[in-house]
């Protein structure tokens, strides 16, 4: 399954904060801020803080789906 952090970002825009932001308000470092920028895995202690800090659900920040778009229109027949 891949993850998307495009809920993230979109809360980060709404709420007129900087990525820079994030990373103070939750105290995570810059490369966990590159990880989640690039979709990439990152801990669930990250999460947890990010969650605490914009004071949010784990489900307000991500999503998951297919790692390829096309698995789902095999799996569909």
């Amino acid at each position: 399954m891949a993850v998307s952090y495009k809920k993230l970002w979109h809360i980060l825009l709404d709420r007129n904060l900087l990525k820079k932001d994030l990373e103070k308000l939750a105290g995570i470092s810059s490369s966990s801020i590159t990880k989640l920028g690039r979709d990439e895995y990152v801990n669930l202690e990250i999460l947890q803080k990010v969650c605490t800090a914009l004071q949010c659900d784990i489900t307000e920040i991500m999503e998951m789906g297919p790692d390829d778009p096309t698995t789902l229109k095999n799996n569909v027949n």
